[in-house]
């Protein structure tokens, strides 16, 4: 007999040897029980089916509605869905097929791209399998067996999958006649799957390489009731109506040409526009804050590319030409151009902190098959800083940062969440400023008594980091704030000042943006917003309609004193019918809609529509004026400011 500690039920029990996990279902109750798929212990996370470990002590169950039962529940569905696909198509390859946030995909390699019509069928051929309630089984064999299984499958991916495993024996998944390569856990059967959907298709090449064969991938999702598959896909219709590549074009923000080239963003008037706006705040809230401007080349040589690291850690994603014999990298960020300021001069222990901030323009060699509109591009412009500092500065610097960044999102209204990434296998510096710098990150984050999650080996290749992830209006998260802490480019360039005792001392570097990049930025907040920008961002804020022709003359003289109190104005004078002009300016998002006829030239005013629709009658023009700088001035109460304060 063997005692182990189920720590739901907070007791201990006697267990026989060789007991299964699915044994200790018999201690809850019989609705709890059902809805246990698997069990945790020391060692992992373990199927119901599988022996529990001689050494676990302590268990803890995973429900089907938890984060991660839903995991399980959706990479077990990517099983199924796999098994789908090759009944229909028995010539298909498959891949691999994770679950990711909010689903799952399988990737497969067919003679043709996969059609809205062959979903149908496959998600008919996974019903089948669903009610037919297969179990999975888990089998574990030598690497050898596993290949000459997929050879004989004709499933030449797993060979290579196998293969850089590197392992001696592998496990193996089976339900029905499915066989799969997998690290598992899964459901017990196929029948606990109640809600699922496959939702798209999309091109992806194989280990998201471009030199490598393109593949076909299917998305799909499940969840632990029919109730909240409702839920996600009604959230996720709206995410389509809010797609900003959509509606960039439909708003005349920016476009993409194939002339141009992939990921590069070209910006038209009103999309130029809202960036100016974004960036003359950024400028006026970095001023405010101690920062000071600065601007490096976007070509700097190699040897100082391999001096900091990135030349053996980053060069897959840089961009290289030769000058005069010499070669020169575009640069991917713009810390090193910062750190030759700092060492322009002799540093004093009393000219700490400095703070150098960039609107810096950066060139990134992302993948094809990753290029997503604003969101992922190969040239952006991100608003990065360096904050040099000395090390008992930090904690204090930090904080400053963390607060920068809660003052900013507040105005956008953004919520956010923390995560603190750590040290990644390819990495630059010793154990010791490893340790230093992730301490310092996760003191400042305690002293201001903020929650954050741990995400182990997710840190750039010179430092950790505080990553910060924003929610939008969906509950969808983005990353965009960034705080690292490098002890290690400091030591590699030389950085130093002389300290009171007179002697050098080597400072330490925060690398940070707070919005990021401003193309990803924008593309979130035209998604957040559903392309209507709060009235101090839009690139037109109001715009005059006239009735008839006859109106035309007092509308351009309305137009002149609007644009001339600093109003961001725009004129429709066409010789259209009113209403459909109003509907035009609802379609372009535009807040304020301002009617001229016969009754305004009359009363020397205007006729106020909101954006929604919302007609608030009669207004005159002074009066218009402080009303859109009333909501202007709205999103910068909270930290007692005023829009104004921009200008």
């Amino acid at each position: 007999m063997a005692k182990i500690n189920l720590k739901d039920l907070g007791k201990e029990v006697d267990l026989k040897e060789s007991c299964l996990f699915k044994e200790l279902l018999e201690f809850f109750s019989g609705k709890k029980a059902k809805k246990i798929i698997a069990f945790r212990c020391e060692s992992g996370i373990y199927d119901l089916s599988r022996k529990i470990p001689e050494d676990c002590k302590e268990v803890e169950a995973i429900f089907l509605d938890t984060s991660e039962g839903l995991e399980i529940l959706r990479h077990s569905a990517a099983h199924i869905m796999a098994e789908a696909v090759k009944k229909i198509f028995p010539t298909a390859k498959v891949t691999i097929g994770p679950a990711i946030e909010d689903g799952f995909y399988y990737d497969f390699d067919y003679e043709r791209p996969f059609t809205p019509d062959d979903l149908e069928k496959i998600e008919k051929e996974m019903a089948k399998s669903i009610a037919a309630n297969h179990p999975f089984i888990r089998e574990e064999v030598s690497a050898e067996e596993a290949k000459k299984l997929f050879l004989k499958l004709n499933e030449t991916y797993k060979l290579e999958i196998i293969d850089d495993l590197g392992e001696e024996r592998v496990s193996l998944y089976k339900h029905g006649d499915f066989v799969d390569l997998c690290r598992g856990p899964h459901l017990p059967s196929t029948g606990y799957v109640k809600a699922f959907k496959l939702t798209s298709v999309a091109g992806a090449y194989w280990r998201g390489d471009e030199t490598k064969p393109m593949l076909q991938r299917i998305y799909g999702t499940a969840f632990a009731s029919e109730k909240d598959l409702k839920k996600y896909l009604s959230r996720l219709e709206e995410a389509k109506k809010r797609d900003h590549r959509k509606l960039g074009q439909q708003l005349d923000l920016f476009s993409f040409s194939e002339e141009a080239g992939p990921g590069m963003p070209i910006f038209h008037p009103k999309g130029a526009l809202v960036r100016t706006i974004l960036e003359d705040f950024e400028v006026r809230e970095h001023l405010k804050r101690g920062y000071e401007i600065v601007r490096g080349p976007r070509l700097l040589r190699q040897e100082l590319w391999k001096r900091s690291g990135h030349y053996d850690n980053y060069r897959e994603n840089m961009y290289f030409t030769e000058i005069d014999g010499q070669v020169y990298g575009l640069k991917p960020m713009n810390c090193l151009s910062h750190m030759l300021i700092y060492k322009s001069k002799l540093r004093s222990y009393r000219d700490l902190p400095i703070r150098y901030f960039e609107l810096g323009t950066v060139n990134r060699h992302e993948k094809s098959g990753v290029l997503h509109g604003l969101l992922r591009v190969r040239q952006f412009t991100q608003d990065d800083a360096h904050i040099i500092c000395r090390p008992d500065q930090l904690q204090e610097e930090i904080v400053g940062v963390l607060k920068f960044v809660h003052d900013v999102m507040s105005i956008f209204g953004f919520e956010y969440e923390l995560e603190i990434s750590t040290r990644p296998e390819k990495s630059i510096g010793s154990d010791e400023d490893w340790d230093r710098a992730t301490s310092a990150l996760t003191n400042a984050l305690e002293f201001l008594g903020l929650e954050y999650d741990i995400c182990p080996g997710e840190g750039a290749f010179y430092g950790p980091k505080i990553d910060v992830k924003l929610k939008d209006a969906l509950g969808r998260k983005w990353q965009c704030s960034t705080i690292q802490c490098d002890f290690t480019l400091p030591e590699r360039f030389d950085l130093f000042y002389v300290g009171e005792d007179g002697e050098k001392h080597r400072p330490v570097m925060l690398h940070r943006v707070i919005l990021g990049a401003i193309e990803r930025f924008m593309g979130v907040l035209i998604e957040h917003y559903a392309g209507a920008f709060p009235t101090w961002l839009a690139p037109v804020q109001a715009k005059i309609l006239t009735v008839t022709e006859a109106h035309n003359e007092y509308a351009r003289k309305c137009y002149d004193i609007l644009r001339n109190s600093g109003l961001r104005i725009e004129m429709d004078l066409r010789n259209e019918k009113l209403g459909y002009k109003v509907r035009e300016a609802q379609l372009e998002k535009v807040p304020y809609v301002l009617v001229v006829g016969e009754k305004e030239i009359e009363a020397k005013g205007v006729n106020v529509r909101l954006r929604g629709g919302k007609n608030i009658g009669f207004k005159t023009l002074e009066e218009v004026i402080e009303l859109i700088y009333h909501d202007m001035d709205e999103p910068f109460k909270q930290g007692g400011m005023s829009y104004r304060y921009l200008y």
